[in-house]
């Protein structure tokens, strides 16, 4: 629900003068059409979420803490072998992981063809009795001081799980000019949506995403993609019945805007076994890096168009890699095995490229990618269906190599671990996509056809070789593959006239083994309440790992493992 105002009389220059200050020429607005009126809506939601454990945490427990390879070796600041301070064991089952609130206000105003947007969210947690446990882990799991002094020391921050749950952001600040019938020019801090899947990301690769509080399974992508300050232009061409699209990033942007955000200071979706590990002491993000840094210009064209009754779109991305990969401080970590190493606590100049690492044991470092894609969709009269197709061919993907434990590595030399340095790879990306509506109302009585669609996503790493001995993520020791291969499939069920919509979420790891169901329930109470109950299960296919830097064969769902979850969601909109 908007409350919208509208006003006739002339208001201050304040918005000519932005559109002037950015160089666009206004667009001149008469009384028959209403662009002269200023016009203002505010909307917005207050949300609540409660999620609830419906597994027993390994990291919990008393039999994996305190030995090594438990809660870390010594070297990366967690205990090996045995410690001074008392171990505990606590079952999390059916303990809340998350209870947690959100207020958004979205404002929207247009004046003399002008449009403005504001999209501010703030967003509190409680610290409950199971985070105030992965706390209690980290203090007791790392011995090194992970304190104000001591994390400064090691290159780290001083962190509590709560940094990342708790914040306010600006998740849109814009202004948007019309030039001419064809142009718009959009400027400020904004989302680009460039692609067509749904859980995994070929093309829509211009944004990180804030994976630390709720992972991948918060429906609306819109909340989790991390927001950048971009120069966007769309060009109209009705005569190639087209679209021209394109972006210029001026490097305005926040080190933590840039890439994905993963929950590092060891809260609840810290991948398994890493839960109340604190990575954040020993490590850092670096974004200022010798051949790249924040501060770089990156941008992208697109063209979008139709023909033959079929939708296509060509696209070019220069941006940041999106997952993090460790640029390692050979000094220490090398030092590390030899235990006679020279060890530091300054910056080493001995990093990726010759660049300089701060962090003790290595930087989380995001280098840049050149990515080319295309999208197809159409429908398909024979299979009464959507068919989509997307693929993308990304240059210089970086890889971490080095399997095996760390200080065990398969390959001599390589540290483990992923911590033997940082290879760069072509990298092929492909999702084929089917939607089709099932006929189910005389089935299951719902109330209209039942949309659903089936996904298949693959990645293939170009030029692969055995030898290269790459790792799937660092802080694991497990090899990745040429192929990774995921399929995802769901339905929506209506009912009450989509007052009630159930639905069936499914995902499997082709290659590896594992996957996730999630079953939910979405209903509707009246115009401004709406709520949702889900279960997010997942199963690791028996690749998981129960050994902090070790070498068990950890792949996808593997990070996943005994984080299934009961979620409540209620949404108050105005």
């Amino acid at each position: 629900m908007k409350i919208e105002k509208s006003f006739k009389r002339a208001v201050p220059g304040l918005a000519v003068a932005a559109a002037l200050a950015m160089g666009l020429p206004v667009a001149h607005a008469g009384d028959a059409d209403g662009k002269g009126d200023f016009k203002f809506a505010l909307s917005g939601y207050a949300r609540a979420w409660v999620s609830i454990n419906l597994e027993n945490q390994p990291e919990l427990q008393a039999k994996n803490q305190g030995t090594a390879g438990g809660t870390g070796p010594a070297a990366f600041g967690g205990l090996s072998g045995s410690s001074s301070k008392p171990s505990f064991s606590k079952d999390s089952k059916w303990e809340a992981s998350m209870v947690r609130g959100s207020v958004l206000l979205d404002a929207d105003a247009s004046y003399m063809g002008l449009k403005f947007k504001t999209i501010a969210r703030l967003d509190r947690e409680v610290a409950t009795g199971y985070l105030k446990d992965l706390e209690k882990l980290r203090d007791r799991g790392q011995v090194v001081d992970t304190g104000k002094a001591g994390a400064a020391a090691m290159g780290g921050r001083a962190t509590s799980i709560m940094d990342n749950y708790n914040n306010f952001d600006f998740r849109e600040f814009w202004v948007e000019a019309p030039i001419g019938d064809r142009v718009t020019v959009k400027f400020g801090r904004q989302q680009l949506v460039w692609g067509e899947s749904d859980f995994f990301h070929a093309m829509d690769v211009v944004h990180g995403y804030d994976l630390s509080w709720r992972l991948f399974f918060e429906g609306e992508n819109e909340e989790w993609r991390k927001p950048l300050i971009l120069l966007s232009t769309k060009i109209r061409i009705p005569e190639a019945n087209g679209m021209l699209s394109a972006f210029i990033r001026p490097g305005w942007d926040r080190c933590q805007d840039i890439g994905n955000t993963y929950d590092v200071d060891g809260g609840r979706w810290f991948f398994q076994p890493y839960r109340g590990f604190n990575l954040s002491a020993i490590t850092t993000k670096n974004c200022d890096q010798k051949n790249w840094n924040e501060d770089d210009v990156t941008g992208g064209v697109r063209w979008e168009g139709e023909a033959f009754d079929v939708n296509y779109s060509l696209a070019y991305i220069n941006t940041f890699s999106a997952d993090p990969v460790a640029n390692a401080n050979y000094r220490n970590t090398r030092g590390a095995l030899n235990e006679d190493g020279d060890f530091g606590t300054g910056p080493s100049a001995n990093g990726y490229k010759g660049s300089t690492t701060h962090g003790y044991f290595f930087d989380r470092i995001h280098p840049k990618i050149d990515v080319l894609g295309a999208t197809v969709s159409g429908y398909s009269a024979l299979l009464d269906s959507v068919i989509s197709v997307e693929a993308s061919y990304t240059i210089d993907q970086p890889y971490n190599f080095g399997t095996g434990a760390f200080g065990g590595p398969n390959v001599a030399g390589n540290i483990g671990n992923g911590l033997g340095g940082i290879k760069l790879k072509d990298v092929v990306n492909v999702m084929l996509r089917m939607d089709h509506n099932l006929k189910l109302e005389d089935i299951l009585g719902t109330t209209r056809p039942s949309f659903s669609s089936i996904q298949l996503f693959d990645t293939m790493v170009v030029d692969y070789k055995k030898s290269d001995d790459l790792v799937r993520l660092f802080a694991y020791g497990t090899q990745l593959k040429e192929h990774n291969t995921i399929l995802t499939m769901f339905t929506v069920l209506n009912y009450m006239n989509d007052k009630i919509n159930p639905s069936f979420v499914l995902g499997f790891d082709l290659g590896n083994g594992g996957g996730f169901a999630i079953p939910a329930v979405a209903f509707t109470l009246n115009d401004n309440w709406v709520g949702k109950v889900e279960a997010d299960i997942f199963w690791s296919g028996g690749r998981s790992s129960k050994a902090q830097f070790g070498n068990d064969r950890s792949q996808l769902f593997g990070y996943f493992d005994k984080s299934s979850q009961l979620v409540f969601r209620l949404t108050r909109q105005f």
